[in-house]
């Protein structure tokens, strides 16, 4: 068992904040009570355990949270693990440490993988290994075979084996034709699609926003467009068919816009701002390089200020890293020709904290609710709320405390914040019960 004392808890699902005491028993959350209130409580559960099994060895274990946010386990619905087929960059036990030392509790692996995540057999592999290790690692099922747009898998095989929504991020579905078919039968399912929304008809380098930055480094790059046009046609096909869709790492001012004035008439379209594009513009290209090169590239100013009002006013519901682990050697590649992507789990909630809360555009309860209980909720996840009777995942972190970036626990650290000092030190992520991180 463990107590957990003196911690402020912050729970946006339920729009509970204050000094609480939480008593944990096996993966459950066993009460919630003023500060104080429980230690009788949990000394007689002890008690009573151990009359039931002596040979046990029951032992209470105490948590001191003072000065800390105690929070719903972060949720994280679009992270690269890269396993199977590229475990050089990532694993799925190295990649559940990244996300357990940056708070999360709950993650959903992309299926960019090879083999794809278009066969039951890849699905259940990937979580069977992910659920040796410590937190929840879920998985996505490919929208097409292989990836490749043209044939819809078989989704009630893929939600069968364990899928918990269908994308194929890493490529958009540009095939107008099988997008409508795509969602008409996530519809029937009542599953969510994804999408990448990069249409590569309008790109010719990748990763680099097309404007000032791109022509001083000679190279084409991403127009927003691209963007755009792709934003414009899914909200159309998905208010035709019903479906209920995601943007994923949104970019655009003009995408935010667009998913604004869909959702006020009724569309059943939600959004996702990753950490580095409400932090960084094009310009951090001139400074970091390739580690500044991520597909949808990152913006203008006005980019960024429209996804931080988008996360305000809830046009984008969630935060998610898009955790895309490369090799030193691959990202030390020219510009154009190093791969595309950035690691993110262990440094996302301090940006949050740093760029959301700190600057008062966010909440704390705000910040913890687009990365914990809006995921959670837009995907139907059993996760992302502090609740008795529920399972016991939380964080617990002290938001005006600062801590060095300076070792990653993935196996890759292409991120241009290594090396920076954050605030929101994490002192305890506990999944299910057990402390699956804990910093001295």
């Amino acid at each position: 068992m463990i107590i957990i004392k003196n911690g402020t808890l912050l729970d946006p699902a339920s729009n509970r904040s204050g000094m609480y005491d939480i008593l944990i028993d096996e993966d459950r959350i066993a009460r919630i009570g003023a500060c104080g209130s429980l230690d009788d409580m949990a000394a007689e559960c002890v008690s009573m355990k151990l009359m039931e099994n002596p040979a046990a060895g029951e032992e209470l274990s105490e948590i001191d949270a003072s000065g800390c946010i105690v929070a719903p386990g972060l949720v994280d619905c679009h992270v690269h693990f890269r396993d199977p087929g590229f475990t050089y960059k990532e694993d799925i036990e190295t990649g559940a440490r990244a996300a357990a030392k940056g708070g999360f509790t709950t993650v959903v692996m992309m299926g960019n993988t090879e083999p794809h995540m278009d066969n039951v057999a890849t699905i259940k592999d990937v979580l069977e290994r992910g659920s040796k290790t410590g937190i929840r690692v879920l998985t996505c099922g490919n929208v097409t075979k292989g990836m490749d747009g043209k044939e819809l898998v078989d989704m009630d095989a893929l939600m069968e084996a364990g899928a918990v929504l269908f994308t194929d991020d890493g490529k958009p579905v540009t095939d107008s034709e099988i997008m409508e078919k795509a969602c008409i039968e996530a519809a029937k399912r009542n599953m969510i699609i994804s999408l990448h929304e990069e249409n590569p008809e309008l790109i010719t380098n990748n990763g680099i926003n097309a404007g000032e930055v791109s022509e001083k480094l000679g190279i084409t790059g991403s127009p927003r467009e691209a963007e755009i046009s792709m934003v414009k046609r899914d909200i159309e096909i998905a208010e035709k068919t019903g479906a209920e869709i995601v943007v994923q790492h949104i970019s655009t001012s003009e995408a935010v816009d667009l998913i604004r004035e869909a959702r006020a008439r009724g569309v059943k379209v939600h959004a996702e701002a990753t950490p580095h594009h409400f932090t960084l513009t094009q310009d951090a290209v001139l400074k970091y390089g390739s580690l500044a090169k991520m597909n949808p590239p990152l913006r203008l100013e006005s980019d960024r200020q429209a996804i931080i009002a988008g996360l305000q006013d809830g046009t984008i519901e969630m935060i998610a890293t898009d955790h895309a682990p490369h090799s030193r050697e691959e990202k030390q590649k020219e510009l154009t020709q190093a791969p595309s992507g950035i690691t993110g789990l262990e440094t996302s909630l301090s940006l949050g904290i740093r760029e959301l809360v700190n600057t008062g555009f966010l909440t704390m309860g705000d910040l913890i609710d687009r990365m914990s209980a809006g995921p959670a909720r837009v995907y139907g996840l059993d996760a992302g709320r502090i609740t008795e009777g529920g399972y016991a995942d939380l964080v617990i972190f002290n938001s005006g405390e600062e801590w060095s970036f300076v070792q990653s626990v993935s196996k890759s650290s292409n991120t241009p914040f290594l090396g920076q000092r954050l605030p929101g030190k994490i002192y305890n992520t506990i999944c299910r019960g057990k402390v699956v991180y804990f910093h001295g």
